[in-house]
């Protein structure tokens, strides 16, 4: 088995859409950034990353790079989930954590859990997606933006496929 950790943060900017877990959230600003900017997705892509020390997003996918301008974060998501299977593991499970003041995301998270379980080919109770506030502290608190924390496990299936 293997573990890994992975965070990331965004600020909102006005004029772009929010995008969280693959879902469109509805709010007069998105996140910015690169790409979509779905900060949760970004998270539990470095966490699955960490896990076999691949390094982090952006090594893996340059926010220099054109070819990832708006693009979304599931087909990276996808090329992550690809590059853990070609090391002879798959994810045992992910949990994560959005911090976000608002908007309340409570009515959105089965729908983020069943987008990214399906990206990553596994069951949906291998990925617990949570919410919560910051009790109006920080820059999460002032509604500046939105932070996301994940941790995956990943279990040996054997084979080095490179």
């Amino acid at each position: 088995m293997r573990i890994g950790n992975g965070y990331d943060v965004h600020e909102f900017k006005e004029g772009r859409k929010l995008i969280l877990g693959g879902v469109e959230i509805p709010y007069d600003k998105g996140l910015l950034g690169h790409s979509d900017a779905d900060v949760l997705v970004h998270a539990i892509m470095d966490s699955m990353l960490g896990a076999l020390a691949l390094r982090d997003i952006g090594y893996q996918f340059s926010d220099t790079d054109n070819k990832y301008k708006d693009i979304s974060s599931l087909l990276l998501l996808e090329k992550v989930n690809s590059m853990i299977l070609k090391k002879g593991y798959r994810i045992e499970n992910i949990d994560s954590i959005i911090a976000c003041q608002s908007p309340k995301l409570k009515n959105y998270i089965d729908k983020m859990r069943e987008k990214i379980s399906n990206i990553l080919e596994i069951e949906i109770d291998r990925v617990s997606v949570k919410a919560t506030t910051t009790e109006g502290l920080g820059f999460v608190g002032k509604k500046e933006g939105i932070e996301a924390y994940s941790v995956c496990l990943l279990k040996e299936i054997g084979g080095n496929y490179d």
